[in-house]
């Protein structure tokens, strides 16, 4: 069983990659839920979102986000009745949004209503929230803390960031089925997502990142940072508020007390050697997924360098 943990368009992005080169229910995904909020009364998921609609060949491939060909009546609609309308929730989009509220309201678990949603959409891969416990990420930036969603979306990341934190990380427990998965597997690769705020996340729910460091099977990352730059979003600004170095170092940094090995870009080859020395295996390639060979070449790389890969179904 090959093992994701994913958040944001870059991991939607290798997600999209990886489903096409390998048996869907050999996957499992363990996905971010930092995102989360409330908006028009209704629980928003949005990576775990973005996951269900890869999976299940709805997902907006203009975008990277929402479903294709969506129409925005109902937002326009909301927005003449005054109602926040800074995020884009798409009319179809808005039947999964409207479903896992009623769900939870009916005393399902985010665990159960992602289940029940992935089910009715065919998938056959397990997509699972990190946890069931409220998390939100919080950005300080110099007016003050505000949720990621006001950051990202509605002040589209043009604010100084000071820190991030988790808030409820602490108090969290990993959803049902995360830790047998992740002590289970044969294989773990971590989305090109960005380090802070789509990874961070996941590995800030107490027994996660323990889980990480004791399991067998080997941990590859891929780095979303070529050069001094994050390949999309706002990640560079996030690693440099965390303390990290923008750079494949800083990526290595965050994963570093269970990482065994780093996919980075070609162009990093140069920066690659005192990595290298630490221990850490490096593996240079193409990361930027702008096609869909792209994708399927970065997920055969990254599966390749994997000796438990004949444990599951790669497609030739």
């Amino acid at each position: 069983m090959i093992v994701v943990l994913t958040g944001g368009t870059g991991g939607a992005k290798f997600v999209d990659g990886l489903r096409r080169v390998v048996t869907p229910r050999d996957l499992t995904f363990i996905v971010n839920t930092g995102d989360d909020f409330q908006c028009w009364g209704l629980h928003i998921s949005p990576d775990v979102d973005s996951i269900t609609y890869v999976l299940s060949d709805l997902l907006s491939k203009d975008r990277g986000w929402g479903v294709e060909c969506d129409t925005f009546q109902c937002l326009e609609a909301m927005r003449r009745l005054g109602q926040p309308a800074w995020f884009q929730i798409g009319d179809r989009d808005l039947s999964t949004h409207l479903t896992r509220t009623q769900l939870l309201r009916e005393g399902k678990t985010l665990s159960e209503a992602t289940t029940e949603i992935t089910r009715n959409l065919g998938i056959e891969s397990i997509v699972l929230p990190m946890t069931n416990t409220p998390v939100e990420t919080r950005v300080t930036i110099p007016e003050g803390e505000i949720s990621f969603q006001d950051y990202f979306v509605k002040r589209r990341f043009r604010d100084p960031v000071n820190s991030v934190r988790f808030s409820g990380a602490e108090n969290a427990t990993p959803a049902p089925g995360i830790m047998e998965a992740i002590l289970s597997a044969s294989v773990i690769l971590l989305a090109p997502s960005n380090p802070v705020t789509s990874i961070g996340p996941i590995l800030a729910v107490p027994g996660i990142r323990e889980a990480l460091r004791e399991t067998k099977a080997p941990v590859t990352a891929i780095s979303p940072i070529v050069g001094n730059t994050a390949v999309s979003g706002p990640a560079g600004a996030l690693m440099a508020a965390q303390g990290l170095p923008v750079s494949i170092d800083g990526v290595a940094k965050a994963y570093q007390d269970f990482l065994d090995c780093l996919v980075i870009d070609s162009s990093d080859e140069a920066q690659a050697d005192r990595l290298q020395q630490s221990g850490l295996e490096i593996c240079c390639t193409k990361i930027i997924m702008k096609t869909d060979a792209d994708k399927t070449g970065l997920s055969r790389t990254a599966l390749s360098l994997m000796p438990d890969t004949k444990t599951v179904s790669v497609a030739s």
